[in-house]
């Protein structure tokens, strides 16, 4: 069973639209984590998915911005391509047909816990890399 690690409280996480904090994954690597409000009454009342699209590894949550969140779904700066904030499957768009990656997370007494055995909590916040906004799609050069 995972340690748990106390990430955020679930209001935070509603009033912000997104957090963002960063793991270790088996094989050492930093990998950012958005958790997302969900809005189902089956599932709790947020997500964590890792902060990448699908379709080109862009961040989903920029510093200074947050993840943008559109009628329950969570928009690619780059493209568009909405996921689902509660599945994190995305039906339209360049990364149609794909899921994000979850990150397992538990919700009790309104406080937000990391618990995924396959990840280990480093810190609040994104990784120690470049944190700007979506690449230019242009071809055109000067």
């Amino acid at each position: 069973m995972a340690v748990r690690h106390r990430l955020t409280s679930v209001e935070t996480v509603l009033e912000e639209g997104s957090w963002l904090f960063t793991v270790r994954d088996g094989r050492g690597d930093e990998k950012e984590v958005i958790l997302v409000p969900c809005d189902d009454d089956e599932r709790a009342p947020v997500e964590a998915w890792v902060n990448r699209c699908t379709h080109e590894s862009q961040r989903l949550h920029r510093e200074g911005v947050g993840a943008v969140i559109r009628d329950g779904g969570i928009v690619c700066p780059k493209h568009g391509s909405v996921f689902e904030s509660c599945s994190g499957y995305c039906d339209n768009g360049e990364a149609a047909n794909t899921t994000l990656v979850d990150v397992g997370i538990e919700v009790e007494d309104g406080e937000v816990y990391l618990t995924d055995d396959d990840v280990s909590f480093l810190r609040d916040g994104g990784a120690n890399e470049d944190q700007g906004g979506p690449s230019s799609t242009s071809h055109i050069q000067f």
